[in-house]
């Protein structure tokens, strides 16, 4: 498609997206929760047509270099489709966070004011996923209150485009505009950049995906760009550690999912506790097909069962059955690895010690800080925010797993009886 073609296409998305955000702001909370029934009405209804979309990625899927995994999370099945249909019941049934008073009080002169929780508007996501994180953005976002331009990956542009046709054609039964949601129908790079640039209609930016692409849309955005960058997570087994309880969180942390952003990267461990601890938990990791990379404290404990780690291994996301291991003098030393290395994602301790435990809590600059607890906790289905936009690594707007209230803004209502300023 010629680039005149795109940014007018693009820019046409924005001005209808804007348009419809408007009339959803003042909508009501059952006017949105109707609508979010109707949306999930409406995928059920379509399942067939989602279905043989799928197919066509399915097919195209070994031409884009995909893996039986990567393959596996494309795949939807009736059973898969249901639940995600569910999934936009769920998010009915959540609190809605726009009207919400965060704060009032008054004012000796008699103005009252309102700090009054309110959408953000249109938000803009571009993600390389698994294709139920089309209905996940666009549901979440229309319960703030935000309409949404989408823009999804290629390997799953048939199955996207279903899903959102449903998910509008469900709106607009409800009697909502079908502009609150819209995906790009098309995977050209260049609609990444129009999107970026689009400042005139998107009051934000979400990329959900590889390192190229956040940098993308960081080198071209034109308005706030949330960031879901690296998950370099780590697990700090401390000295007081219960070590079968230290075992069975590493194991889930490291092999539950290890493709995905909350998966442990990292493991260290207190040097009182190694030479008993390493050997057990190794044992673990082998069976479960994990290679394992050390530095020197660990190579001397397990031998042959470690290779030797190199610098660029203490901040890899590997995203595989692959786990880096350092021995650590003390919990600080820990503290300063994960400041040093880490991606202020999420990182855990597990410690019997709770002045340990509060002290690591206090001193980890992360997004999601855990005591006794796997990292793949750091998840907005397992917050109870029901789905999530992604986890954001950056402080400012959001930080951590983005819910409903993530996707929101406040201002300020004020109240008076006359009052001028002198």
């Amino acid at each position: 498609m010629a680039e005149t073609d795109l940014a007018s296409q693009v820019e046409e998305m924005g001005r209808r997206a804007r348009r419809a955000a408007r009339a959803l702001a003042l909508c009501s909370t059952d006017a949105k929760n109707a609508a979010l029934q109707a949306m999930a009405d409406a995928i059920e209804a379509a399942e067939s047509e989602i279905v043989a979309a799928n197919a066509e990625d399915l097919a195209a899927a070994p031409g884009y270099g995909l893996n039986a995994a990567a393959i596996d999370r494309l795949r939807l099945t009736p059973e898969r489709i249901l639940a995600m249909a569910n999934g936009v019941r769920e998010v009915a049934l959540l609190p809605d966070p726009v009207g919400e008073s965060i704060r009032a009080w008054s004012r000796p002169n008699g103005l009252k004011i309102t700090k009054l929780r309110v959408p953000i508007g249109v938000v803009g996501i571009i993600y390389e996923s698994r294709p139920n994180v089309t209905a996940d953005a666009a549901v979440l976002c229309l319960k703030s209150g935000n309409a949404c331009i989408l823009r999804g990956g290629k390997e799953s542009i048939h199955s996207n485009l279903a899903i959102a046709k449903a998910l509008s054609a469900g709106a607009e039964s409800a009697g909502l505009s079908p502009d609150v949601i819209q995906l790009v129908p098309f995977t050209d790079r260049e609609g990444v950049r129009l999107l970026a640039q689009m400042d005139r209609y998107l009051d934000v930016i979400v990329p959900r995906g590889g390192h190229a692409l956040i940098e993308a849309v960081v080198q071209h955005a034109r308005m706030p760009v949330i960031k879901h960058y690296h998950g370099v997570c780590h697990v700090f087994v401390d000295r007081s550690a219960d070590l079968g309880m230290a075992e069975k969180i590493v194991i889930n942390a490291k092999c539950q999912r290890p493709g995905v952003c909350n998966a442990m990267e990292t493991m260290l461990v207190h040097r009182d506790i190694a030479e008993k601890f390493l050997p057990m938990v190794a044992a673990s990791l082998a069976a479960k097909g994990v290679e394992l990379r050390g530095d020197h404290r660990t190579c001397e404990v397990l031998g042959s069962a470690v290779t030797p780690a190199k610098e660029e291994d203490w901040t890899a996301e590997y995203l595989d059955l692959i786990l880096s291991i350092r021995v650590v003098d003390s919990l600080e030393e820990a503290v300063e690895h994960i400041e040093n290395y880490g991606s202020h994602h999420t990182d855990s301790i597990v410690t019997a010690d709770e002045a340990s435990a509060r002290k690591f809590l206090a001193a980890v600059d992360s997004a999601t800080v855990l005591w006794n607890a796997s990292t793949r906790f750091s998840d907005g289905g397992e917050f109870g925010f029901g789905a999530e936009i992604g986890i954001s690594t950056d402080k400012l707007h959001a930080r951590g797993p983005m819910g409903l209230e993530e996707l929101t803004t406040y201002k300020y209502l004020v109240e008076g009886t006359g009052q001028v300023r002198g």
